[in-house]
């Protein structure tokens, strides 16, 4: 990314708007001010809220006044009083994808790639931020940018039938194409390689922006982009997609956290002893073990077993465990809930030097799904929700809800915006004296919880 690119960026950049026209770039460079916080830009103005005090958690949504792409509905909810903030941001837009002319920057001419001068995809982003709201909000800023550069660095690729083995599409080697057909190598694998490319360039660019304002805290990422017939599902952290079809639900992501990830831990840890400081054991145990464990043979695993074992306990052995806790209780170096994130830079745990970053992975794994392989119906729908949404609703729940709410208002034009308003209130549930609870008595979330619900079967063939 050129030092001018993200000035460029910094200021606004020639970004998409909602309806996918392009902002003009400025043309002389200026210092740019820390990214103050904000809720998403197709909530400024509309009047999809409800009217009530902080303490009611209001559900915000889109309204008809500022349409999304595809019909596609959008609520949200801040936490109880959790934090001042609400630490989840989205962002929602097209994404124009030219063909650039090899060795010009950034700002030069472009190169016509087809009849329509560009390819068109889709672009929908949830992103729930911890130790405060701003690596949320340089996210929601940057990493559209960022996956537009990469894909346009390999649009020649991704308009072929196979990628060619040199992007200038010259052929060193007789037994190039060959090679490409052996590897497998094909259009979506661009495409996938494109979106972790602009992760991880988004994650650079969080660590350069928070340092440079000496701001802290970092945010999981779930992306989905909508490109050539494919819908692309990127996930790093612990929200999560999926698709509710007519007969099925076809999960799109995967949540990462300190269990779900334990092994590629305590491998680092392994590897890379020192990161630990003397202070943790890559071991996970049970329970944190005592000092009358020591000299008994305990159950534990390591970076190589899926299965359990039992180990001699020695003193070093009583030191905090490298994942400690189960289920949403679950931290790395008793610190974070999350293996998979952006930003975090900065972050150490409590009184100590050992640095967290060096665990922390911001590099998504992407699921593919093909539409040309699927019979897609009226009501189907992509549903993307933070964890304050999953922490209480599993997904047959959301599919059930879906299911009926579609069904039942099949005529209305804003059905979507209105089954993301009720997903958001059926788990945010109703204050009963000084708690939030679920119709069925249970506990409702507390959390922020951010929803996108993307209609399927409207959209735009042409992408």
């Amino acid at each position: 990314m050129s030092a001018e690119w993200l000035r460029w960026v910094r200021r606004g950049g020639p970004g998409e708007r909602p309806g996918g026209s392009q902002e003009p770039g400025p043309r002389s460079p200026s210092p740019a001010p820390a990214p103050c916080y904000r809720r998403p830009r197709f909530l400024r103005g509309g009047g999809g809220g409800e009217e009530s005090p902080r303490g009611r958690r209001a559900v915000r949504g889109t309204g008809p006044e500022r349409p999304l792409p595809w019909g596609s509905g959008y609520a949200e909810v801040i936490n109880a009083e959790k934090s001042e903030f609400n630490e989840d941001q989205a962002t929602c837009c097209q994404i124009s994808i030219r063909r650039r002319e090899l060795g010009l920057e950034e700002d030069k001419e472009w190169l016509i790639l087809c009849s329509t001068q560009f390819l068109t995809g889709y672009y929908w982003a949830l992103f729930d931020g911890h130790g405060g709201p701003s690596a949320a909000v340089i996210a929601s800023n940057y990493l559209h940018y960022c996956i537009k550069q990469k894909l346009e660095e390999v649009a020649g690729a991704i308009t072929e039938a196979r990628p060619p083995m040199h992007v200038s599409g010259r052929c060193v080697c007789d037994s190039d194409p060959q090679f490409v057909e052996e590897k497998h190598i094909r259009v979506e694998d661009m495409v996938v390689g494109a979106l972790e490319n602009a992760f991880q360039e988004c994650d650079e660019v969080i660590g350069q922006e928070m340092e440079a304002t000496g701001q802290t805290g970092g945010c999981t990422a779930l992306a989905a982009l909508y490109l050539q017939g494919k819908l692309y599902v990127a996930n790093a952290g612990d929200s999560r997609a999926i698709l509710v079809l007519k007969d099925t639900i076809v999960p799109m992501s995967c949540e990462f956290t300190p269990e779900t990830e334990r092994q590629r831990l305590q491998h680092l840890a392994f590897l890379f002893p020192k990161l630990l400081d003397g202070e943790f054991t890559r071991f996970e145990f049970p329970r944190r073990l005592k000092g009358d464990d020591v000299g008994q043979k305990v159950l534990y695993r390591d970076y190589f077993m899926e299965g359990w074992g039992y180990k001699l306990v020695e003193k070093a052995d009583l030191k905090y465990p490298l994942v400690h806790g189960h289920g949403k209780q679950a931290r790395l170096l008793g610190t974070l809930a999350v293996s998979r994130g952006l930003g975090d830079h900065q972050l150490k745990v409590i009184d100590t030097n050992i640095e967290v970053k060096p665990f922390l992975s911001c590099i998504p794994k992407v699921n593919v799904f093909d539409f040309a392989l699927h019979d897609i119906k009226e009501n189907d729908v992509l549903i993307m929700a933070t964890d304050g949404l999953w922490d209480i609703l599993c997904n047959k729940e959301v599919a059930h809800m879906a299911r009926s709410f579609l069904a039942e208002n099949r005529t209305d034009p804003h059905r979507f915006s209105e089954l993301a308003k009720c997903l958001v209130r059926r788990a945010r549930g109703k204050k009963i004296g000084h708690q939030w609870m679920l119709d069925d008595s249970r506990e409702a979330s507390y959390d922020d919880i951010s929803v996108f619900v993307v209609p399927l079967h409207n959209r735009d063939e042409d992408c």
